[in-house]
């Protein structure tokens, strides 16, 4: 089968290995509008792609992804229509992760920041660069971490722990996150490439039905709590994409100052 064309999303086969690359290096791959519509689409090429058994998900460059560009929230943010796009299509992507049956491997070159660290944490297995770190910091700019940071932080690394990083944003190094179960692997940058590349091998040696139908197993459990808590975190988000505190927390990024939060408040 042909590999479909993006915009904002590179693919490639090596053998029964399909790799997916968000492709805005520049940008270190944040989303915008484009790559935040197309990698639901190529999401689910993938699981449907009889050419592979393998999925490799990664970034362009350096970094796997910023998460939210700014000019695209502020866009969301000004046309709250706009957002309810971005709801269902933030709900495609997760509930494509967890459905694709193929192991889907984070390639994890670069910070992976926000969405880009949801998506990196709902792939099957993890290999992050040495000199990466994670965060979501979702708070820092006033919004819930609604998009699915809620559900699969804690079930990695616990809720207390998940609550300090939700809770202030702190980012975390490839070693920390691995040492804590975050990720499952953190490697020398220099290594990345050859230890993806190794372990999707062997997994593609494997017994494909079978790998295949573990995972689905495994996943029961992570699809019923993405359900129950999906249309929640989204919804909260919603509400904070349209808060004085998002709001002011854009103005500090567009004039290069730190955010003030709370000054619509009540004393």
């Amino acid at each position: 089968m042909k590999l479909p064309e993006f915009e904002a999303i590179q693919m490639a086969r090596r053998d029964r290995i399909l790799t997916i690359m968000m492709n805005r290096p520049e940008r270190l791959n944040a989303f915008d509008a484009a790559l935040h519509s197309e990698l639901p689409k190529a999401i689910a090429f993938a699981s449907e792609d009889p050419g592979s058994d393998i999925v490799i998900l990664t970034g362009a460059g350096r970094a796997f992804s910023a998460g939210g560009d700014m000019a695209w929230q502020q866009d969301g943010m000004d046309d709250p229509a706009r957002f309810e796009l971005t709801v269902r299509e933030a709900k495609q992507i997760i509930f494509g992760l967890i459905d694709c049956e193929k192991p889907v491997i984070a390639r994890i070159n670069g910070p992976a920041v926000g969405l880009g660290a949801t998506i990196a944490l709902f792939c099957d297995i993890s290999f992050m660069a040495q000199s990466a770190y994670i965060s979501d910091p979702h708070v820092s700019i006033g919004m819930v971490a609604g998009d699915g940071g809620s559900v699969i932080w804690p079930q990695l690394i616990g809720f207390a722990r998940a609550k300090e990083y939700l809770l202030t944003g702190d980012s975390i190094a490839a070693p920390d996150a691995a040492r804590m179960g975050l990720v499952n692997h953190a490697v020398p940058d220099d290594e990345l490439d050859e230890r993806v590349d190794a372990f999707a091998d062997r997994l593609a040696r494997g017994a494909q039905q079978a790998i295949r139908y573990s995972k689905v197993t495994i996943n029961v459990a992570l699809r019923q709590l993405a359900a129950s808590m999906m249309d929640v975190g989204l919804g909260y988000e919603s509400i904070t994409n349209i808060s004085d505190d998002h709001r002011e927390a854009l103005a500090a990024f567009h004039e290069k100052r730190a955010p003030r939060f709370g000054l619509g408040r009540q004393a």
